[in-house]
């Protein structure tokens, strides 16, 4: 083979190689090799361990089960809508198993969407889009020590926290243990101003701040809904554009939405201990307005738990567990799990405590909610709803959100009986509703829609 002085992609397509992103990468490579002395005969060896194999989408998608139930049109509407995405997903080859929980319902309509209430196991892969830019949705309750008037108990949480998009720069700094791993990891670095920024703060849309007592005892409890805020959605940015250059070079044919990254690769270790350090910043948010609430009031802490509903998890098979409004309900899926499960259902329900059951065909997921049968949109231009009765239900901004009250969600006895029929979980306890507090209807009022 005669050797030339330089060489470059047409070298490369000369050699057989098939052009492509990848390419970049194969040039730097050469160049290397050639600087070291490297001939020809070398650096094509090199180059064909180098070049991508496609991996290719499936023609038939894996079976996975539908532990859902419907009681009405609209409700078997919806389970055809979440099967549909589900059948396109299961064709991602690096799937292996799903299962759809009974609060499903469609996230998107690009097809092949995993929807709300969806899980999937997935073989060396870490999917960004599965649990997408609320990374770490959780659910975090403190039991308080003493029975307390709920209505002082949420003045306090209403008076410490911020609802709704932005944060309180500076007001409280998270812990250095999590903030002093930020600039080791390419996908946290520089993010700090999102950290602290939304430190001890709670998102807008489901999110919410709810009181209540405890069915089994008459304390008061504290719940707290909400993600990673805008600290998990930079984070989800970066992991998505890894995710695509990754699979745009190795499954060019899979869509944007369903991309991956190399679970075992450089950068999927990285991502791998960014959703670690995202997860421990929002159990630590959670505390923190838990905390400055219990201050405010005088009461100690008695009992505290927290779980997360939209993440990846890792089980002892090897295989990464991507819950998309899921929660994990096997014992020690976490290094502090306590083996009690947090089902909220609505504003006006009890939040339910569950027992952990590890059932196969759910993968070991129970519900985090009880979802919705219609978009939020179309539910407005159908529904009037009105405020519950007897339920102290309030609104950051002032504005009631009102794709947010109960009748926007499914029934909620309805998705209790499929929790019981299916062997999600076992019910040992309720938080009985007292009030809530949400971020309401923001953007009637944003500055950008002032100014048109």
């Amino acid at each position: 083979m005669r050797v030339p002085q330089t060489i470059d992609g047409n070298t490369l397509i000369a050699w057989g190689f098939r052009p492509g992103r990848w390419f970049k990468d194969a040039l730097e490579t050469a160049s290397i090799m050639r600087a070291g002395g490297a001939d020809d005969d070398a650096i094509f060896v090199a180059l064909q361990a180098l070049q991508p194999i496609e991996t290719l989408m499936r023609t038939n998608g894996l079976p996975f089960s539908m532990l859902i139930d419907a009681e009405n049109e609209l409700e078997r509407a919806n389970i055809a809508a979440v099967a549909q995405h589900m059948d396109a997903l299961m064709r991602v080859p690096t799937i292996v198993a799903g299962a759809v929980m009974p609060d499903a319902c469609p996230s998107g309509t690009a097809a092949g969407t995993i929807p709300v209430g969806g899980v999937v196991a997935c073989e060396d892969a870490i999917h960004p889009g599965f649990h997408s830019s609320d990374i770490c949705c959780s659910v975090a309750i403190t039991v308080f020590g003493r029975k307390d008037d709920p209505k002082r108990i949420l003045d306090a949480a209403q008076e410490v926290t911020h609802f709704g998009p932005g944060g309180r720069d500076g007001v409280h700094i998270p812990p250095n243990e999590i903030m002093s791993r930020f600039d080791g990891n390419p996908f946290l670095r520089g993010l700090e101003r999102f950290a602290i920024g939304h430190f001890a703060t709670q998102g807008d849309g489901n999110h919410f701040a709810y009181v209540g007592h405890l069915r089994s005892t008459g304390h008061a409890a504290l719940v707290t809904h909400h993600g990673s805020r805008g600290l998990g959605a930079q984070v989800y940015k970066r992991g998505m554009a890894v995710a695509r250059k990754h699979t745009a070079i190795h499954a060019p044919k899979t869509p944007d939405h369903n991309a991956w990254i190399k679970a075992s690769s450089e950068h999927g270790r990285a991502y791998w201990e960014a959703l670690q350090i995202v997860r421990l910043w929002t159990k630590a948010n959670h505390h923190a307005i838990h905390d400055l609430a219990a201050a405010k009031i005088g009461n100690a802490v008695a009992d505290r738990f927290w779980n997360e509903h939209n993440f990846v998890f890792r089980k002892v098979d090897g295989l990464f567990y991507h819950g998309k409004g899921a929660t994990p309900n096997w014992s020690g899926f976490s290094d502090d799990d306590d083996g009690r499960t947090i089902v909220p259902l609505n504003m006006a329900e009890p939040v339910l405590l569950l027992k952990h059951r590890d059932n196969k065909d759910a993968l070991g997921f129970a519900p985090h909610g009880a979802g919705r049968n219609i978009g939020r949109k179309a539910f407005l231009r159908e529904n009037k709803p009105r405020l519950p009765a007897g339920i102290d239900a309030r609104f950051y901004c002032g504005k009631p959100d009102l794709s947010e009250l109960p009748e926007a969600y499914k029934n909620a006895a309805s998705v209790r009986s499929q929790i019981a029929k299916y062997g999600l979980g076992e019910v040992i306890d309720e938080v009985i509703p007292y009030g809530s507090i949400m971020a309401g209807d923001w953007e009637t009022d944003a500055p950008w829609r002032k100014g048109k």
